[in-house]
């Protein structure tokens, strides 16, 4: 029988589960100092809540959920595998709107499903990261964002990255100037997104396929990927930009000012530039758009933006909102390829190896296993994360055993041991010994799990 996973999903070992955890909590702690609260929504919805948010492209990446039993007609889909996490909170906003507080600000850290191509580094199941707030047209909640991802990044090593921010509107301002109308603009912008992918040529190529005139294709290329506007320029630049916008795009020149001023006063100051060519492919953006670019890094480790239609979708009351989402699979990527992850010790599986031995003193080995489990209680009930040797063979071999799960430390219990009422405690890395006692070896674990758990922020760096 073949084992392997479905295709374009993955199993995740105990070590791949500890590493990505250990993103998650900092991830979620960071949020959490914002004032960001958890939430989650169910892994399958109702095919009509996502279809036709996402645009044509994403509504083909859709994983369709076929009707079931005598009801259920051939090729019929009724619910779906969610795409995001972004039109699911929509739909609770809709449907929570009278118990949720007036600016609802909430992370979610959760599996979403693309029927995509698998390739390396893309795949059908992955986790997004999302923080977005709800309730006020402020550039405080884009410049608060813009700080919360800053914050997560630096926590967890990253030391050169921008966060790069455009306008939706100022695109779409754009893009009437050089003749576009509004039915060709998500067609003009999807592709301006791929221009990582595709390139200039292929840009050019694949507008003149859709049968724009050489005037429009030029007119994108100059005005979003012209060799003399350069990436990831500074906030001085709009003004520069701006003089080519007709009236229609100034609103969104002063917007992006403003989120600039206000980012100065937040940790997210010096991290963000502004880069005409950023578009976001999903349709439900209308305002300040983001993404994460990291040097030397192919793609972004994350977006998003404001989207004051969404909610509306789905309860014909209009509710801003904007958010950001990070891909853990890419930060969990780069941070292994880069080395970036702390000291394997807080990654362990256990704090202490609780050892069974019989040193031929009389103790019957019932009893040594049950002494063995009564120290385990005590360690944990004092916070300490212990795994039990569950036979009582030869101190060598368990010994090694835990070194090869890489648990620093193991006790020893022998008649010296238990006749004064301590315990030995054994440094594999030093292979010095001491003998404690219970409360003793408690304080120590603790203190070196603690030493372990609490790393300078930005300790580690990539």
């Amino acid at each position: 029988m073949n084992t392997h996973p479905a295709r374009g999903m993955r199993d995740f070992l105990p070590e791949d589960v500890r590493r990505r955890q250990y993103v998650i909590d900092v991830i979620a702690g960071v949020y959490q100092r914002y004032g960001f609260e958890p939430l989650e929504t169910p892994a399958v919805e109702n095919i009509e809540t996502l279809m036709g948010k996402y645009g044509e492209e994403g509504d083909r990446l859709i994983f369709r959920i076929l009707k079931r039993g005598e009801e259920g007609k051939s090729g019929e889909a009724d619910l779906a595998l969610r795409y995001d996490l972004t039109v699911p909170l929509a739909r609770v906003v809709a449907q929570y709107r009278a118990q949720l507080p007036r600016f609802f600000k909430r992370y979610q850290i959760q599996p979403v499903w693309r029927a995509d191509r698998p390739q390396k580094g893309r795949f059908r199941e992955f986790y997004q990261c999302d923080v977005d707030c709800l309730g006020s047209t402020s550039p405080i909640v884009e410049a608060e964002l813009c700080a919360a991802v800053s914050d997560v990044l630096d926590r967890l090593g990253f030391k050169t990255f921008d966060i790069i921010i455009n306008h939706r509107a100022l695109l779409t301002a754009s893009l009437k100037q050089l003749g576009f109308v509004a039915e060709q603009h998500s067609d003009v912008i999807t592709l301006i997104d791929k221009v990582d992918k595709i390139g200039l040529t292929g840009l050019r190529t694949e507008l003149r396929q859709k049968g724009f005139s050489e005037t429009q294709v030029e007119g994108v290329c100059r005005n979003f990927l012209h060799d003399d506007i350069g990436p990831s320029l500074g906030a001085d630049w709009l003004d520069f930009y701006a003089r080519d916008l007709d009236l229609e795009g100034h609103p969104s020149i002063t917007n992006l000012k403003e989120i600039f001023t206000l980012i100065r006063a937040t940790s997210a100051e010096g991290r963000v530039k502004f880069e005409p060519c950023l578009a976001r492919g999903l349709s439900y953006y209308t305002g300040a758009i983001f993404e994460v670019k990291v040097e030397d890094l192919a793609g972004s480790l994350g977006g998003g933006g404001r989207y004051d239609n969404l909610v509306g979708m789905f309860s014909g009351r209009e509710v801003p909102a904007a958010g950001f989402s990070l891909g853990l699979e890419r930060i969990l990527v780069v941070m292994t390829e880069r080395g970036m992850f702390p000291d394997a010790a807080r990654l362990r599986p256990a704090d202490v190896m609780v050892t069974i031995c019989n040193f031929n003193d009389g103790v019957d080995e019932l009893e040594l296993k049950a002494e063995a489990l009564r120290l385990a209680a005590q360690l944990r009930s004092g916070g300490v994360s212990v795994e039990v040797f569950p036979d009582v063979t030869d101190l060598g071999k368990q010994i090694k055993y835990a070194g090869e799960r890489g648990i620093p430390f193991a006790t020893v219990i022998g008649a010296r041991e238990r006749d004064a009422g301590r315990v030995g405690l054994r440094d594999l890395a030093s292979r010095q010994q001491e003998d404690l006692s219970v409360g003793e070896l408690v304080t120590y674990l603790q203190d070196k799990k603690l030493t372990a758990d609490s790393p300078e922020p930005g300790a580690a760096r990539g």
